[in-house]
């Protein structure tokens, strides 16, 4: 029986394409989300605290990290805008922001439910519980309500 030898620079290149397979196949990674930890967080134009400041967020307000470097997350918001943010000032308490220009919060996961109140585009809420593509959040007023999930950032 013949043996034959697989070139080495050949074997890197199967290997590599292997692994590129697996990515590719993989689910999509699930995006990171936080919330801002405390008010008048600033946001930077890079990760320096000598970087421009861009503008500031409040407590509770929802961000997707894009990236991390060192101290810092690169970070985006419910409108697409972009800037850096010190770490510590950043919380895992989950939260999700209006996106529409108004949403009805219901006293049920459905349409068939009462309406309880009404908020605009730009309310933060605490995130309760998700059921059937609605989600259960709590304003810091008090309020409770469900509100169908596509009108959240995220959702």
């Amino acid at each position: 029986m013949r043996q034959t030898t697989i070139p080495s620079s050949l074997s890197l290149c199967l290997a590599a394409a292997a692994v590129v397979m697996l990515i590719l196949a993989s689910p999509v990674l699930a995006a990171e989300y936080a919330s801002i930890a405390k008010n008048d967080a600033t946001v930077r134009s890079g990760p320096d605290i000598k970087k421009e400041a861009l503008w500031t967020l409040f407590k509770g307000y929802p961000v997707q990290i894009v990236t991390r470097k060192g101290n810092w997350a690169q970070i985006v918001d419910f409108e697409g805008d972009k800037g850096w943010i010190a770490t510590s000032l950043l919380s895992k308490e989950k939260t999700a922001i209006i996106k529409v220009s108004s949403a009805n919060l219901r006293t049920g996961a459905g349409t068939d439910y009462e309406i309880v109140a009404e908020a605009k585009q730009g309310v933060v809420f605490k995130t309760v519980a998700s059921e059937k593509g609605w989600v259960k959040v709590k304003h810091a007023d008090g309020t409770i309500g469900w509100v169908l999930g596509k009108l959240l950032w995220p959702n």
